[in-house]
Parts: structure tokens; sequence; C-alpha cells
């Protein structure tokens, strides 16, 4: 069993001061230790005072058992090592031999005023306050056991003033009041749980985990509290943690119902969430899109995953292509989260696949106000705004009827459709010259469209056909490069040979 420790300074201090207290009653009581005591004993003793004084604290408590063993008598050989099991933080260990040293010593008011402590800090405020007033009947004038009575009464008052709040939902005044009853009375998990509980009213699930944690390990094998704690975990979006905390009610427990439906719903979640962020970091976008959707089937109501699956379905929608699909999840991601800035940049993404630049620079100009430092949203509205300025210009996709999002065989494919219709040979007259220029613009559109470094830079906004936009440009961007759809024939009678594939 797991209990709370002191911190170093505290434990320390709290040593020093219970064995000040031991030599001033060996005085009063004019106590030999070595007296009718055997030698091995009193080895034992004095290597455990070394070691104490070393700080070796297992190591002295090592030779406090064997010499209780060998001397089960002697009251103070039980208070010392009480004192060492509250220096590490081992109060119930140190109760019971408190409680051998009352038995044995009944007047011996140093072990009472320690267990008198020790109770009160366990939340046993009844069993303390008997203590500190067998103290006070003695001695009337024991400051200290005086300020400690009439501070368990307070802290009585306390807690049943909580308990009242609590009933009728006043959980503000629950937190408020059981703040100094746990301040005296830290070991105590039914306080902590109550505070819990009002933290939970309120949706303020992180201090709720912070009195729960605790509480956790005051109580040997409290799945309730480890059941709750993955609970709570889970509600913040926080699957690991919740999935740690699950495990541990499963160790003390691993037929306990509660905790093995959460967790192998727990496990399913984890999975799905590993899919999906594996799929995009792949960039296999339609795996991403089945993997999310999956996820809000498995929690359609804890928010943090509704949002993170809504997030993925608006990215890989986007980069898949599915425009309607990216603007509608992205708006919902940005209902629930106005300030999530990769979502705007996935929904400026989906504008620009649908070629609405003035609605993809407005998103991003929105994302910039939120974010200025971020590279990823400077970059997509640059693109934005060359793609912008460009489509004023030649549009290739226009041109061959085709999506941003095309593959290169449906471009192929609208490109040989609208080149057999264009053919300059198969017009006369005035539209001869006209399906002369639309057949240049055709090859053009397919040159950069088919071409994946060429694709890229047109799609960055920049056309890598265009003369005033390359070094030395002259003429048409199309024989810029290099070629001449039209091959070696010039002037008047054209004789077409185009390889179409």
């Amino acid at each position: 069993m797991v209990e709370m420790k002191y911190s170093t300074s505290e434990y320390w201090s709290r040593l020093v001061r219970s064995f000040t207290i031991l030599l001033m009653t060996c005085d009063i009581y004019n106590f030999n230790v070595a007296e009718g005591v055997n030698p091995e004993v009193e080895q034992h003793l004095e290597m455990g005072k070394k070691l104490l004084a070393a700080g070796q604290l297992a190591d002295a408590l090592s030779h406090y058992h064997a010499a209780v063993d060998g001397d089960p008598d002697n009251y103070l050989t039980y208070f010392k090592r009480a004192t060492v099991f509250l220096a590490l933080g081992k109060s119930r260990s140190a109760l019971p031999d408190l409680d051998k040293v009352v038995e044995l010593k009944p007047d011996f008011f140093a072990a009472r005023m320690q267990r008198g402590n020790v109770l009160m800090k366990q939340g046993n405020l009844v069993e303390a306050d008997n203590d500190f007033k067998v103290i006070v009947a003695r001695d009337p004038n024991n400051v200290e056991a005086l300020e400690k009575s009439h501070l368990i009464k307070q802290l009585q008052e306390r807690v049943e003033l909580a308990k009242h709040y609590f009933e009728h939902q006043e959980y503000q005044e629950v937190i408020n009041i059981l703040e100094v009853a746990i301040e005296h009375c830290p070991w105590n998990p039914e306080l902590r749980e109550l505070r819990a509980e009002a933290y939970i009213a309120q949706g303020e699930l992180f201090k709720a985990i912070s009195d729960i944690r605790p509480a956790a390990k005051l109580v040997p094998d409290n799945t309730k509290a480890y059941c709750r704690l993955s609970k709570l975990h889970y509600q913040m979006g926080e699957e690991d943690e919740s999935l740690l905390q699950i495990r541990e009610c499963l160790k003390l427990d691993p037929d306990h119902k509660e905790c093995f439906e959460h967790y192998k719903k727990l496990k399913k979640l984890v999975k799905q969430l590993q899919n999906v962020q594996d799929a995009r970091n792949n960039q296999q976008y339609e795996e991403c899109v089945r993997h999310a959707t999956q996820i809000m089937k498995t929690e359609p109501d804890i928010m943090p995953f509704i949002l993170r699956a809504k997030s993925f379905l608006c990215h890989c929608h986007s980069h898949s292509g599915n425009i309607n699909d990216a603007l509608k999840s992205c708006s919902e991601v940005l209902q629930l989260d106005p300030d999530n800035v990769d979502a705007m940049v996935d929904k400026a993404e989906a504008h620009i696949a649908n070629e609405d630049y003035d609605a993809a620079i407005r998103e991003l100009q929105e994302a910039q106000e939120r974010d200025q430092n971020s590279r990823k949203v400077q970059e997509t509205l640059a693109k934005a705004q060359k793609l912008q300025k460009q489509s004023r210009k030649r549009d290739y996709y226009k041109i061959l009827g085709v999506k941003r999002t095309a593959k290169k065989k449906e471009i192929i494919r609208a490109y040989r459709g609208l080149a057999m219709k264009w053919h300059p040979d198969k017009h006369d007259g005035p539209e001869k010259e006209k399906a002369q220029k639309v057949f240049i613009d055709l090859a053009a559109a397919k040159e950069v469209l088919t071409d994946p470094e060429k694709r890229e830079r047109y799609d960055r906004g920049e056309d890598p056909l265009d003369p005033e936009e390359q070094q030395g440009g002259h003429g048409h961007p199309f024989f810029h490069q290099g070629f001449n759809p039209f091959g070696s024939g010039g002037g008047g009678g054209f004789t077409f040979k185009f390889n179409f594939n």
C-alpha cells in the first residue's frame, strides 16, 4: 500500500522534533535505554540511531524491527520505530506502534500527541480529539494539545457544513470550505472525494483528478478511484492516461465489470486513433477518412474525441479532393474550436481546390490574425494569392475542363477529347485560326499538368510556360519551351502528326 509522503524538509523537521520530544521524555522519566536491555537489542538501537542520523531511514528501520522483536515490552523502542515510519510517510504502519506505546505506558503523552496528529491527518477526528483531551486532562497548560482540540472542533463543523452545501448543489461553497479541512486532514480520502465531486459538477475535471489521484493511494485496492480516474481522463480526451488508470483497476481486480467494459472500448478507440494518425502521416487520405468515421461511431459523445475525428476528416477530405466534405468538416471543427488554425488552413486548401481563391485568402488572413508566426499559414496564403493572380491569366485546369485534384489519366483523357475536337485539320476558314490557338493552349495545358515538376510549380502559383516568369522567354509560352505541336511545317498548309499519348 503506497501512502502520501512528506516533503523532504517536512519529514526531516518532524523527525528532529519527534526525537527531541523523545529525549525530553527520557529525561522526565529518568529512563535509561540501556538498563535491563540485552546487548544485542542495545546494539540494534545504537545502529538504528546512527543510520537515522545519516538519513538512511530504510536501513535504520530494519534495526528497529530487530530491536522490537528482541524486546517487545520496551515502549520507547516502539516509539522510535513509529517515528521512522512517519519519516518514511508510512502513517498506517506507525499507528500500531503508537497504540502499543500507549498500551504499555498510558501516561507517555509524547506518543499520544504523535498519535493524535496522525489520526487528525487521516481525518479520524473523534479518535484524535480523545488523545488530545487525555493530555489536556493531565496537563491543562499543554498549549499544543489545547490548540489541536479546538482545531478539531472547527474541522468537524466545516466537514458537516460542506456536506450540507453539497446536498444543496452549492459546489463552490463545498470547495471553499474543504480547502482548510483537507489542509489539516490530507490523508482523508473521503474529503478529497467529496471535493472532487464538487469540481466535477463544475466541469473542473483536472482539479477533480488532482484530488482523486491521492485518494486512490490512500485506500487499499481502491478500484473505484482508479475507474473514476480513467473515465475523467477519457472525458478530457487523454486516452493514454485513461488506459494507464484502467489497467491499475484491472490489476487490483481482473474481473471488475465496469473497468473491463471501459477497457475494451478504450482499447478499440486507441487503436482507431493510431490508425487514423498513421493514415494521415502516410498521406493515405481515403483510409484516414474511413478511420476517422469509425472513431465517431465508437465515441459519438465525448467532445475531445469528436473534435479530433472531425479534424482528421477536415484535413484528409481537403487533401483527397473531397471539396464539399472538406468544407463541411472544417466548418464543424471551427464551430467547436474557433481558434483552430490547422482547420483554417485545411479549409483554405479546400477553397483553393475549388478555385475559390478569395474565400481561401479570407480564411488564411483570419488564421494569420490568430497565429502571426505560423509558417504554414504564411506559405498557404502566399500560394493562394499567387493562384488568384494566376487565375486572371491562363488556367490550364479550365482549359482542359478538369478539377485541380484530377489525376494524370483524367487529364490525358480530357486532353485527347478536346484535341480531337479542336484539331486544326478539322476546321476551315476563320475557324481554323481559332482552332490553332485553342489547340496550342490544350497542348500547353497537357504539357504542364502531366509533368509532376511543372504541375507542382503551377499549383504553387507559378506558370512554367509564362515568359514573364521565365528567363529570356519570348513569344508564345508553348513555343518558348521548344515544342511545336504543328511539327516542322509552317505557313498556310499544316500537316498534323500529333501524338495524343
